[in-house]
């Protein structure tokens, strides 16, 4: 638009953000996610995005909870053990192409913190 079709107003500064976000959960479902979070807090964001999808037949995001919870202050620190490091490890592989991994969600370096 300009200046001659819109006149002086056209020229006004305008927001380049849309006025609604096209996937912004509706405020009515984010309600229920929280009330659910409240209802059993001992769940993750990962199991409350599941239980929701399966209980309400509305798909949620893991990431869309955890934003959700966190904007809330409703994350709870991790349930987790300590494991120390050894110098070896303790069952050793028997065969060729054995591959023994270990899976860490929350890993604690000491001196550094914890790493997600």
């Amino acid at each position: 638009m300009t200046c001659q079709e819109g006149g002086p107003e056209a020229l006004e500064d305008r927001p380049s953000r849309p006025g609604r976000v096209w996937n912004r959960i509706p405020d009515a479902v984010r309600s229920r996610i929280e009330a659910l979070a409240l209802e059993v807090p001992e769940l993750s964001p990962r199991e409350l995005a599941v239980r929701f999808t399966d209980q309400e037949g509305y798909f949620v995001s893991e990431a869309s909870v955890y934003r959700l919870l966190k904007a809330h202050d409703l994350i709870t620190s991790p349930a987790f053990i300590m494991v120390k490091a050894a110098e070896e490890f303790h069952t050793k592989t028997t065969a060729p192409n054995q591959l023994w991994q270990t899976d860490f969600t929350y890993l604690k370096v000491t001196g550094w913190g914890w790493f997600y």
